[in-house]
């Protein structure tokens, strides 16, 4: 089962924090539902500004208590060459979802040339 390390802070980058997570379109929701489980209002979590896809939870553990224990400058290095501007990435995380639901909601083109010709 593929695992997810990621590191999310908020909107004047002065937290990061580090997760481990399955699924990280539900842990990002998540989030988004519980805006002061870890801080006050002034710094919310909301911004995914990184993330790894592994593919072993063994891999994904240890990745993750290596990565915890990086300072923030070595976790800045980290994020500034995969994502420079500091964009949060969950809009293209549910532009993807989304692309795989799409095709199935559509027509066929076969069932309509179908009912056409007679």
């Amino acid at each position: 089962m593929k695992r997810f390390i990621y590191i999310i802070t908020d909107r004047n980058r002065n937290n990061l924090h580090v997760g481990l997570c399955s699924d990280l379109l539900k842990t990002l929701e998540f989030y988004r539902q519980m805006p002061t489980l870890f801080f006050d209002n002034a710094n919310q979590l909301n911004r995914l500004v990184y993330f790894e896809e592994i593919n072993t939870e063994e891999q994904a553990m240890e990745r993750f208590k290596t990565v915890s224990t990086f300072t923030r400058p070595q976790k800045e290095k980290m994020i500034r060459p995969v994502n420079p501007d500091w964009v949060d990435l969950t809009i293209g995380l549910n532009y993807e979802s989304g692309v795989r639901v799409r095709p199935q909601l559509r027509p066929s083109i076969g069932s309509s040339r179908r009912a056409l010709t007679f």
